[in-house]
C-alpha cells in the first residue's frame, strides 16, 4: 500500500517506533529495501534524493509508485531534502506521495516562506510534507574526524516554525551528521533537547543522519519523540563493499545478477537491523485501516 507521510506516521506515534526512510539509487536498492520490509513486517519509507532523482528516467519511479501500491506493507514514496520549489513539483508529479523542502540552510522567514509554498501546493494534491529547522552536521575531515555546520534546533523556533507553515513533519538537529561518520567521530544525540522538542512540536519529529549513531543512541531518540528516522550511507557502502570485493574475487565474471546478489543481501542485512532498533519491525498491522 502507498501512503503519504502523515498517514504512515500517525500509527507509529500512537504506538511509540519509528519509521525508517532509506534513500535508494536505483532499482537494485529499491527491491532490496522493499523485500526486507515486506520480510519484516515493517512500514518502511523509500526515499529519493535531488540527485538521485535527475539520474534516471521517471518512469523508473511510476515503476516505484506501482510497485508500492501493490504491496500489503505500507510504504512511503518520498522526495528527499529539496532545494526548490520546482524539485518538490516534479516529484508530486512522478507519483511521490511526500516531499521534504529544506530550507534550513535560510534565514528564518525566506525558510517559512518557501516551505510554505511548498505545503499549499502539496496539501491540495494529497502529498505530505517535511520541513527542517536546525543543521545537521556535516563531515568536514574524515581522517582527522571533524564535523561542520552543525546548528541544534531551538523548541520555540521549532514550535513557531511548524506553526507558520502547516508542515505534516519536522526534521531536526540533535547531534547527527550526515554522510559516513569521521574516523573516531562518535555522535552523542542531546536527547534532553529531544524532550524538549517534543513537548513543543505538535507534529512527528524526524531525525537526519542515522546512518552510523550508535544504535542504543537511535533506539532512545525514537522512545522519546523521534518517528522517522532517515538512512543512506551505512547501507550504500555495504552495498559497495560487497560489488568492490566480488568483482576483485571475480574479474571475469560478466554477469550482473551474480555481482549484485551478495550487495542486495548486505543493504537486507543493513536495513532489517535498523527496522529492529527503530522498532517498526512487526508493526504492518498497525495499518489494517488503509
Amino acid at each position: 500500500m502507498l501512503l503519504n507521510l502523515r498517514e504512515i506516521l500517525e500509527p507509529a506515534v500512537k504506538d511509540n517506533f519509528a519509521v525508517g526512510g532509506f534513500n535508494v539509487t536505483e532499482s537494485t536498492m529499491f527491491k532490496a529495501i522493499v523485500e526486507e520490509a515486506q520480510y519484516r513486517e515493517a512500514p518502511a519509507i523509500i526515499q529519493v534524493s535531488p540527485n538521485e532523482f535527475q539520474f534516471s528516467e521517471r518512469e523508473l519511479y511510476l515503476y516505484f509508485s506501482v510497485r508500492l501500491q501493490r504491496s500489503r506493507n505500507p510504504f512511503v514514496l518520498h522526495y528527499d531534502h529539496s532545494k526548490s520549489y520546482e524539485g518538490c513539483i516534479r516529484a508530486i508529479q512522478a507519483g511521490f506521495t511526500s516531499v521534504m523542502f529544506d530550507g534550513s540552510q535560510m534565514e528564518y522567514d525566506q525558510n517559512v516562506e518557501c516551505t510554505r509554498r511548498v505545503v499549499e501546493a502539496a496539501h491540495g494534491a494529497g502529498v505530505s510534507v517535511e520541513g527542517e529547522i536546525g543543521t545537521i552536521g556535516e563531515t568536514e575531515d574524515y581522517l582527522n574526524g571533524t564535523v561542520r555546520d552543525m546548528v541544534y534546533t531551538s523548541p520555540e523556533l521549532a514550535r513557531r516554525f511548524v506553526e507558520d507553515t502547516g508542515v505534516d513533519a519536522l526534521a531536526v538537529s540533535i547531534g547527527t551528521v550526515h554522510g559516513i561518520l569521521p574516523k573516531g567521530y562518535v555522535p552523542k544525540l542531546q536527547l534532553g533537547l529531544l524532550k524538549e522538542l517534543e513537548a513543543a512540536v505538535p507534529v512527528p519529529l524526524v531525525l537526519h543522519g542515522g546512518s552510523g549513531t550508535p544504535h542504543d543512541e537511535v533506539a532512545a531518540a525514537c522512545r522519546t519523540g523521534i518517528h522517522k528516522v532517515n538512512i543512506s550511507s551505512e547501507f550504500k557502502h555495504a552495498y559497495y563493499q560487497s560489488v568492490r570485493e566480488f568483482v576483485t574475487n571475480h574479474p571475469t565474471m560478466v554477469s550482473p545478477t551474480l555481482v549484485l546478489k551478495d550487495a542486495v543481501q548486505e543493504v537486507r542485512n543493513v536495513a532489517g537491523t535498523k527496522m529492529q532498533v527503530l522498532g517498526s519491525a512487526g508493526k504492518s498491522h498497525c495499518y489494517r485501516k488503509y
